[in-house]
């Protein structure tokens, strides 16, 4: 009887080891997400700083919009391939929520070297945010887009592409705004990890 009270005893414990170690895990790994969502923030910050030190007319184009998104990316090239990847966040202007993300390019062609770069994307209307974050979105081939002002628009979305109906892309490189959007076969997607259930 004392036998079986120790046995019992000793799973009681074990079960209880066990239980705080699984809830101090699961408080350590929601400490490394919250700290990789503030990081995503403070780039997110520092993004747009340097675009509208770049280019002014882009905050009025932002604020506008029906929400944004900004990425920073860092895509690898050896000889006849590559791959890049990156992380940011798509913020709808009207509620201010926030969906973390993540992105993926493939590239090809002849080349080496490391290049960093951070996208901004503008949505004009809720269709084309909600499409971009919900479904994905991927933006295609070895194709390149000349910075231009849309003339419905005047100059609110100068130094800006048009990607897609809908949908504007600046790109930032360490020399400041890009005049040619090159992309490589990119996709963007919703970060399940990062994003709270």
């Amino acid at each position: 009887m004392i036998v079986n009270r120790f046995l019992t005893g000793s799973r009681f414990v074990v079960a209880s080891l066990f239980c705080l170690l699984a809830v101090g895990a699961s408080a350590d790994d929601e400490k490394d997400k919250e700290k990789e969502r503030t990081e995503v923030r403070q780039m997110t910050q520092q993004t747009l700083a340097r675009l509208y030190k770049a280019q002014p007319s882009a905050q009025a184009a932002l604020q506008k919009g029906y929400g944004y998104a900004v990425f920073s990316n860092t895509g690898i090239k050896i000889l006849f391939g590559g791959s890049g990847h990156g992380e940011g966040v798509a913020v709808n202007n009207k509620t201010k929520a926030e969906t973390f993300m993540k992105m993926h390019e493939i590239q090809a062609g002849l080349g080496m070297g490391v290049k960093k770069f951070k996208v901004i994307f503008i949505f004009d209307n809720q269709k084309a945010f909600d499409g971009f974050v919900n479904s994905g979105w991927e933006l295609g081939g070895q194709t390149s887009a000349a910075a231009k002002t849309s003339p419905e628009k005047g100059g609110a979305m100068q130094g800006a592409a048009s990607v897609s109906d809908g949908i504007w892309m600046y790109q930032m490189t360490d020399k400041g705004l890009a005049l040619e959007i090159t992309a490589k076969g990119t996709k963007y997607s919703k970060d399940d990890d990062l994003n709270k259930s």
